[in-house]
């Protein structure tokens, strides 16, 4: 679960909308066109744990992200056969950290927020703060980050993650990745375009 930070920008698109998928996806794509650089490596890290049907919105998440078409594109961290949670956090970004060099990290997490944002998905500028929700203290993370407002926020927040609907959390999942890969097959033809035709393409041959 994370907490917003007041300070910082969020975009909010709403699943009952038509074309909210494609929006989220335009937005995400504008963001990293203002701030990610494609030499360093795109890293998608899902938070969330599957014990919780309100908790694991990034499990699910990180779990179709590692079978999309365009998954050359990115590294995925937090999968619902390997979930990254509260418990090995700290690890999993020491490891991302000794693995790829300067990574731009995409941080995706459920949120609490206010009845009428339920099933709001949100993109913003800078780190979330994972656990706020649940009381956990745990590290900033994220140049960007995605979350999902799953349920309200209110007394024992940890009790609303066992009860929120899985409708929500599925419809929540599968817009946020259907966003995503709009943005990156996006990015793979402003790639394309800038090196030339006759350049070999170091990402897979995808039909864009």
């Amino acid at each position: 679960m994370q907490n917003m930070q007041k300070e910082k920008k969020i975009f909010y698109f709403n699943t009952k909308d038509k074309y909210a998928s494609f929006e989220f996806g335009d937005t995400l794509y504008r963001l990293l066109q203002k701030h990610y650089n494609s030499a360093r490596p795109l890293i998608f890290l899902c938070i969330g744990s599957d014990r919780a049907t309100g908790d694991c919105l990034g499990p699910l998440l990180g779990h179709k992200l590692h079978s999309s078409l365009y998954d050359s594109a990115f590294h995925v961290y937090g999968t619902l056969q390997e979930p990254v949670h509260a418990r090995n956090l700290s690890e999993t970004l020491d490891m991302i950290h000794h693995s790829h060099h300067n990574p731009f990290i995409i941080a995706v997490d459920a949120s609490l927020g206010k009845s009428n944002h339920i099933g709001y998905y949100t993109v913003g500028e800078g780190a979330l703060k994972p656990g706020a929700g649940v009381d956990k203290e745990l590290p900033c993370v994220g140049d960007l980050c995605i979350t999902g407002i799953v349920n309200m926020s209110g007394l024992l927040d940890h009790m609303l993650l066992q009860t929120t609907r899985l409708q929500i959390v599925m419809s929540l999942t599968d817009q946020i990745y259907a966003g995503i890969n709009y943005c990156i097959r996006r990015q793979l033809r402003s790639h394309r375009a800038q090196i030339g035709s006759s350049v070999a393409f170091p990402l897979k041959q995808y039909e864009l």
